[in-house]
């Protein structure tokens, strides 16, 4: 009987360390786990914070344009017979040199004389795998500028101190500074701003532009008409279809 009892403690002891071991081990592995873990983050999460942590820095200066018959992100007559909207990332390179080149020579050729009505309509979608998201910020800005009356020319000071894709240019810090430098109310401003006034508007844009066919920046739709897919259309481009649109009543 004792010997019975001696080899079921012996037992019970030899389960018991294995019980200890296991539950070492299990402790190990997510200690080792929970360490890569925050190694990564660390990794995702440091060029945000040094980004975020970063002088303003210099801010290119604008002297504002004016534009024909400017509400919100409207130009021109509700009433003109042709509507032209450019599906844009602030962000986006192309996108600059179309609002630089071409979008004056459209509103001082059709916009201007009533003949077409010229929307921006919002397409953030560079910034998509960076955690910054200065697309999706650089578009609430400009659309609580909007709220002053103010979109436009917050629409030249962005593309004006673009250099490059989710490099900190459209960090929270410098948003608020290129307000700041349009001489807009702070108080608003970062209000609207830092409660996202604008994400439904936004996302509906996006939406949009999606259903429209919207695959890349700038696209160009006139009376709903995508023009050039693929690639960035000309002021001629433009300038054919508006008039083709204005003939045909389409």
């Amino acid at each position: 009987m004792a010997k019975k009892q001696e080899t079921k403690s012996r037992r019970q002891a030899v389960r018991e360390q294995r019980l200890k071991r296991q539950r070492q081990q299990r402790l190990i592995t997510i200690l080792v786990v929970a360490g890569v873990a925050i190694i990564i983050a660390g990794f995702l999460i440091y060029p945000s914070l040094q980004r975020s942590m970063a002088p303003v820095g210099e801010v290119v200066q604008i002297t504002p344009v004016d534009r024909p018959e400017g509400e919100g992100v409207a130009l021109g007559d509700p009433a003109a017979p042709v509507l032209v909207e450019v599906w844009s990332d602030f962000q986006c390179p192309a996108c600059r040199n179309y609002a630089e080149g071409v979008e004056p020579l459209v509103v001082a050729n059709y916009v201007a004389n009533g003949k077409a009505r010229y929307v921006y309509r919002h397409y953030p979608f560079l910034d998509d795998g960076s955690l910054s998201k200065e697309s999706d910020q650089a578009a609430h800005a400009s659309m609580c500028a909007a709220d002053q009356g103010r979109f436009w020319d917050y629409h030249d000071i962005l593309f004006a101190n673009w250099n490059g894709e989710n490099i900190g240019s459209f960090r929270d810090k410098r948003l608020i500074a290129f307000a700041e430098t349009l001489n807009l109310d702070m108080d608003k401003f970062s209000a609207c701003f830092n409660e996202g006034n604008h994400d439904e508007e936004i996302n509906k844009d996006l939406a949009d532009g999606n259903r429209a066919g919207v695959s890349g920046t700038p696209s160009v739709l006139v009376n709903g008409k995508i023009l050039t897919p693929g690639r960035v259309p000309s002021f001629e481009d433009i300038a054919a279809a508006i008039d083709a649109a204005s003939t045909s009543g389409n």
